[in-house]
């Protein structure tokens, strides 16, 4: 199991993606459990501030050191070498082999920043990691968050009803995934392809590693140039011509 616990002053956020579909099916069944703490609730003054001013002047708010803090000290620690991960833009972009790592920890705590930023002594102090889900600003750290949740609880064992699902997922062989199909066989003229309908299981799967090289290449080229191509992916590359 995997816990997550994320910092927030908006925790009422997560609660439709985290309770429904497979997430909620994930906690409901005791292979996640997602906590949320109030970022708020540890601001100490009356009117529960967690941002300011910066100093040195300029625009927006940033987010306070110490309701932070306060908010990290009260997450109970279920284990050593915990990762505290700060939702920032300035982060490591987010990819699927960071995911793999993530899900080998017990315990993950996300810090979810808003408002213009958040004071420096949470980032060279608190956190451990810093990670961004893309290049754009979006208002919170919580979408993020989210996507963080999201793509680590699905590679926990037993969250997806298919143990081989993660694992042919795109990105998860340094690929895109290749196409799928189901029923009708044909749809207005849009023909299945035959060596699907088959029953080979060799040239079905074949056919998979085929099309997952040529859609990556045509479409995330960058990802061929980080994998190393055996001599029958080769093959293929040079036989077959992006449509």
């Amino acid at each position: 199991m995997i816990r997550f616990d994320i910092l927030t002053v908006f925790p009422e956020m997560f609660a439709s993606p985290c309770g429904c579909s497979l997430l909620k099916k994930a906690a409901d069944r005791g292979f996640i459990a997602i906590h949320l703490h109030d970022i708020r609730s540890h601001a100490e003054d009356k009117h529960h501030m967690t941002d300011d001013a910066p100093y040195g002047g300029g625009g927006g708010m940033v987010m306070k050191v110490e309701p932070i803090d306060r908010a990290l000290q009260s997450v109970p620690a279920t284990g050593e070498d915990v990762p505290i991960v700060l939702m920032t833009p300035q982060g490591e972009p987010f990819c699927q082999k960071m995911a793999e790592e993530l899900a080998g920890h017990q315990q993950i705590i996300l810090i979810c920043g808003h408002y213009e930023g958040v004071d420096e002594r949470v980032r060279t102090h608190l956190a451990t990691r810093e990670i961004s889900i893309g290049d754009y600003v979006l208002t919170g750290g919580e979408l993020s968050a989210m996507v963080i949740v999201d793509a680590v609880s699905r590679l926990v064992p037993g969250v997806l009803g298919n143990c081989e699902s993660a694992s042919s997922d795109s990105f998860s062989m340094g690929l895109l995934e290749y196409p799928h199909y189901t029923r009708p066989a044909a749809y207005r003229g849009w023909e299945v392809p035959d060596v699907l309908l088959s029953g080979n299981h060799r040239e079905i799967e074949a056919w998979r590693r085929r099309e997952s090289l040529l859609r990556t290449r045509k479409r995330r080229p960058d990802l061929l140039k980080e994998r190393a191509l055996t001599i029958e992916e080769k093959k293929w590359l040079d036989m077959f011509i992006d449509p």
